[in-house]
């Protein structure tokens, strides 16, 4: 496989750490972003800056296979390796592109790849990426690439209840209508026991609930 074949799925498109504060990668970093360490041991910082740009243009819209042929061969990296670094270096930034700046400083960002134990001079780098010029660009195409799958705009909801059936005579038995738009225009009605909707309002509470106890935790660890 050559190297673009490796890279060809990122370039289209740690746990709490001693800083007491909630890693932007999550509790358990991906496999990809938590091998980056070990092959930057032997990389220079010069070829580290190619990479990144191509990952930085790749997710800007730019198809870059044949500049990560180039950087192969000019760079004499193992497909292996240039693969893997293109994979861990798209989702870290990925993942850190996700927050929104006032969730991620700069410092907090830095002192988190250290105990990546990314290289100090990779890791200013990625920061020029993440809260830099670029940053307004690559919110914009996330926010384009988001709206390839149709999302939910409309729901109603109606409950019916069957008076009798051909098996009884009185049955009085409810249950609710749904009719779900979405932004593609198309619509979806489906009929749903009062028991599954009861599940249904109940695990919307929940994750509202779980969600709003998360902010919270989010603002106390900023405030400190």
């Amino acid at each position: 496989m050559s190297a673009v074949g490796a890279a060809a799925p990122y370039l289209n498109h740690p746990s709490d750490g001693h800083s007491g504060q909630v890693s932007f990668l999550g509790i358990q970093p991906p496999p990809e972003v938590a091998a980056m360490p070990r092959l930057l041991e032997d990389l220079d910082r010069g070829t580290f800056r190619k990479l990144l740009k191509l990952v930085v243009s790749s997710q800007q819209g730019e198809d870059c296979r044949e500049a990560v042929q180039r950087l192969a061969v000019g760079a004499c990296l193992p497909e292996e390796q240039l693969g893997s670094l293109l994979a861990g270096t798209h989702t870290l930034l990925q993942h850190a592109l996700r927050l929104p700046l006032a969730s991620l400083k700069p410092d907090a960002f830095q002192n988190q790849l250290q105990e990546l134990c990314i290289p100090q001079d990779m890791a200013v780098d990625l920061a020029s990426v993440v809260f830099g010029n670029q940053r307004p660009v690559l919110d914009s195409m996330a926010r384009q690439q988001g709206d390839w799958l149709p999302h939910v705009t409309d729901l109603r909801w109606r409950v019916d209840v069957a008076i009798s059936t051909s098996t009884l005579a009185r049955s009085l038995q409810p249950s609710i209508l749904m009719e779900m738009k979405l932004s593609d225009g198309s619509a979806h009605r489906f009929e749903v026991s009062t028991a599954k909707f009861q599940e249904l309002r109940y695990s919307v509470a929940l994750v509202l609930k779980e969600m709003a106890d998360l902010e919270k935790r989010c603002q106390r660890k900023l405030q400190d």
